[in-house]
C-alpha cells in the first residue's frame, strides 16, 4: 500500500510539472511572458477544479441516468452498505440505482459525507451477496481514500494541460510574426506530446488507485475471494453485453470498464487488466484466510503480508 501510495505521488509530480511547462509555453508564445502562461493555465485548472469539486457528483449522477433511492427503496444495497460502512470508519453515503442491465458500480462525490455510492439493476441481479459486498467494499475504499477527488484533480490537470497546448499550437502556427525559427519544431512538439503524456499519467494514476481500492476493500472485508469471483462476472457480462448510457469517458467510475472498445484502446485503459486484478486477489487469499465474521487484530494481522 505504501507503494501505491508513493507512486501516486510521484505521477501527481510529473503531471503537475507538465502543466508549469505548458503555461510556460502559453506565456511565451501568446503572450510574450513565461509568468503570464503560467498564471492563465493555473486560473484555468483552479476554476476546473472548483466546478468539479463541488458539482461532481450531481453531473455524474445526471450524466450516467443514476436514480437517487432510499433504503426502503434498494433494502438489500443499503443492508450492505450500511454494515460495511463503519468498518472503513465512514459513515453510510447515500445510495443510487443505475437503470441498466449492464452489471456494474461505482462511488462518487468530493468526501464521505458527499459520497454515493451507485450500482446498476444488472450488478444486483447476477451477484451473489457475498460478491457484492467484495464490489461494495472496493468502492468504500475509494470513498475512504478520496480516490474521486484525486481523480478529479487528475483530470482536470491533464484537461488544462490539453487546453493550453492547443493555445501554444495555434500562437505557433499563426502568432509567430518576427519569432526566431531556431526552436519553433522543439515547441510545437512539445505542445503535442505533453497532452498526451498528460493523459496516460492520468490513465497510470487511475489503474493504480483502482488496484489499491482492490486491496483495501478486499483486506477491509476480509475476503479477497469475494470480489474475485465479482470481478470475474462482471468482465464477463460487460464485454457480452456494453452499457448503453452515459459516455465512454466515464469509464473509470466504474469497478470495470462497461463500455466496448477495440484492443488499441485497451492500452489506453482506466483500468488494470481484469485478469490481473483476480490474480493479485487470489495471491492475497493465499495469505489470508477467509473469517467473514472476524474484525479487529484479524484484519491488521492479515494486512502484513500482503505488503511484503
Amino acid at each position: 500500500m505504501a507503494w501505491a501510495r508513493t507512486k501516486t505521488a510521484m505521477l501527481f509530480v510529473v503531471i503537475i510539472a507538465l502543466f508549469v511547462a505548458v503555461g510556460g509555453l502559453v506565456g511565451e508564445y501568446a503572450f510574450n511572458s513565461w509568468l503570464a502562461g503560467l498564471v492563465i493555465a493555473l486560473a484555468l485548472s483552479l476554476v476546473l477544479n472548483f466546478v468539479s469539486y463541488f458539482l461532481a457528483d450531481r453531473i455524474v449522477l445526471w450524466s450516467t441516468g443514476a436514480r437517487s433511492v432510499s433504503a426502503q427503496q434498494a433494502p438489500r444495497l443499503a443492508k450492505i452498505v450500511n454494515e460495511l460502512a463503519p468498518q472503513f470508519h465512514l459513515t453510510a453515503p447515500r445510495l443510487a440505482i443505475v437503470p441498466t442491465q449492464t452489471p456494474n458500480a461505482f462511488a462518487t462525490g468530493r468526501n464521505e459525507h458527499h459520497a454515493v455510492v451507485a450500482a446498476t439493476e444488472g450488478i444486483l441481479r447476477i451477484l451473489d451477496d457475498r460478491e457484492l459486498k467484495g464490489v461494495l467494499a472496493h468502492e468504500l475504499a475509494h470513498i475512504q481514500d478520496r480516490d474521486v477527488l484525486l481523480m478529479t484533480f487528475a483530470a482536470t490537470l491533464a484537461g488544462a494541460i490539453s487546453y493550453a497546448a492547443q493555445i501554444v499550437i495555434f500562437s505557433s502556427l499563426f502568432g509567430r510574426g518576427g519569432r526566431s525559427n531556431q526552436n519553433f519544431l522543439v515547441v510545437l512538439l512539445a505542445a503535442i506530446t505533453a497532452p498526451i503524456a498528460a493523459m496516460l499519467i492520468q490513465l497510470a494514476i487511475s489503474r493504480s488507485r483502482e488496484y489499491r481500492a482492490d486491496e483495501v476493500g478486499a483486506l477491509t472485508l476480509g475476503d479477497p475471494a469475494a470480489l474475485a469471483s465479482a470481478l470475474g462476472k462482471l468482465e464477463a457480462e460487460n464485454q457480452r453485453r456494453p452499457m448503453n448510457v452515459g459516455s465512454p469517458a466515464q469509464s473509470s467510475l466504474y469497478i470495470v470498464n462497461p463500455f466496448r472498445g477495440s484492443a488499441f484502446a485497451s492500452l489506453f485503459s482506466t483500468h488494470p487488466p481484469t485478469a490481473e486484478r483476480i490474480r493479485r486477489l487470489q495471491a492475497m487469499r493465499s495469505n489470508y484466510a477467509y473469517r467473514p465474521n472476524v474484525r479487529g487484530p484479524a484484519v491488521a494481522a492479515a494486512r502484513r503480508p500482503a505488503r511484503s
